[in-house]
């Protein structure tokens, strides 16, 4: 096996436990909110504190990556996880799983991580569908892992067959999970260690090393190219993460599915087109770049960024969409629809991250973190649009999202212009001034 198929084969299991993990609370919301005594805006907040971290520990863990590599940072993100995961099995107060969780949810930021590993071990012709395989499996790990497997594994009467009902950790069928992915979690953090490597060559390690300094990541933070893909990652990568902590709540209440395997299968649809469907994304983006096809005319020869615009308008049409099959009072109308926010959002996701290694490419784990730790934070601010107590009901908050969304659409198309777009990662707002050194300077592999 080539080196390189054995670093996006790692990348992509130690992603998506981390996604695993990092919604493994989803389809137990129900037995949680009955033991912590939670109401459904309760939930919503749970929903957005377990992304909380994610944001922030992005952005550092980009160029920390850069730094010391993945190999070391993908170790401790989930060894640290795993620690955190078990104890919040062990919790008896909502304080105490509320701040594990916190902890654990630094799952999430296994993305950057492995976003940067594979691109620096595939050519650039290469990237756009390798980073799709990568993301999009991984990305499934929150609807085949936590929405499908979890609540079949882990069951409403679940009794463990090692430990018996007598060890809390294992007590109850969240417990389980969480205790049992967390120690899934240590033996990744041992074995990425042991058994990847940082780069593809010593030259392509040290140029991403030598990249990496506060001068250049304001530089990167502040250019036009990466504020609007940080914007448009939010509507796509941060609404998917929204979603997929608030579906099984929003089955269950909106329509009255009570049983937790049926509303996780149902929020689990959208999962898995959220995820699976992402190398589509990157391979239409590759293959419209390649063959430079204009499929948006007025953005000529911008072929990345016409295909990446026509996602993100998919995206507001299906959340408008999903607010009428919700009032239709159709629970197959809303589920169907949901499947196909989650292919917007997967088609969004990879044209994104087909394009943000080729901006930098020796700076990928930087504008990884910036784009992916932004782009997250859509997790935290929509489940309290979904669950406001204001809403007149659980149906309205996804036009509400949409129009919010509008403003995001609309720099998009500003910046993809082509005269704009051909200035872009060099010009931006508040940092002027030349490139720093090294910034997107290509390496000699």
């Amino acid at each position: 096996m080539k080196d390189k198929h054995k670093t996006l084969i790692m990348a992509t299991i130690m992603f998506n436990l981390g996604f695993v993990i990092w919604f493994s609370f989803a389809p137990f919301t129900d037995a949680i909110a009955e033991e912590f005594s939670l109401s459904v805006a309760d939930l919503g907040i749970v929903a957005s504190t377990a992304i909380i971290a994610v944001p922030l520990g992005r952005i550092i863990i980009g160029p920390l990556t850069d730094k010391v590599g993945a190999h070391v940072t993908a170790s401790a993100t989930m060894l640290l996880v795993g620690l955190f995961a078990i104890l919040s099995a062990f919790s008896q107060t909502y304080e105490v799983f509320t701040a594990s969780r916190i902890v654990a949810s630094l799952a999430g930021i296994t993305f950057v991580i492995g976003i940067q590993h594979v691109s620096e071990w595939f050519e650039e012709e290469e990237l756009g569908t390798a980073e799709g395989i990568y993301a999009g499996i991984g990305n499934a790990g929150a609807g085949l892992g936590a929405y499908l497997t979890l609540p079949r594994i882990f069951g409403e009467n679940y009794v463990d067959p090692i430990f018996g009902s007598g060890f809390l950790a294992v007590s109850s069928n969240w417990r389980a999970a969480f205790f049992y992915t967390g120690v899934l979690a240590l033996i990744v953090g041992v074995g990425y260690y042991r058994f990847t490597e940082p780069a593809k060559s010593q030259a392509k390690r040290e140029a991403t090393q030598a990249g990496v300094s506060w001068a250049q990541w304001k530089f990167i933070v502040t250019r036009y190219g990466a504020v609007v893909l940080s914007a448009a990652y939010i509507m796509s990568f941060g609404l998917e993460v929204a979603m997929n902590g608030w579906l099984g709540t929003y089955y269950r209440e909106a329509f009255g599915q009570g049983d937790i395997v049926i509303a996780a299968t149902f929020a689990a649809t959208f999962s898995i087109a959220a995820g699976l469907l992402r190398p589509i994304g990157g391979y239409v983006s590759d293959l419209v770049d390649r063959k430079e096809l204009n499929i948006l005319p007025w953005f000529d020869g911008e072929y990345r960024n016409q295909w990446t615009f026509a996602t993100l308008v998919f995206i507001v049409v299906m959340m408008v969409a999903m607010t009428f099959a919700g009032l239709s009072g159709f629970l197959y109308a809303a589920v169907v629809t949901g499947f196909f926010v989650g292919m917007a959002c997967a088609f969004a996701e990879g044209a994104i991250f087909a394009q943000v290694p080729a901006m930098f490419p020796d700076n990928s784990g930087t504008v990884a973190g910036i784009v992916g730790g932004i782009g997250v934070s859509g997790g935290v601010i929509y489940p309290i649009v979904f669950s406001h107590a204001l809403l007149p009901n659980l149906h309205v908050g996804y036009v509400i999202v949409a129009a919010s969304m509008l403003p995001i659409v609309a720099l998009s198309a500003w910046v993809f212009q082509p005269h704009v777009a051909a200035r872009a990662n060099d010009d931006g707002w508040i940092v002027s001034g030349k490139r720093p050194s090294n910034t997107g300077a290509p390496s000699d592999d």
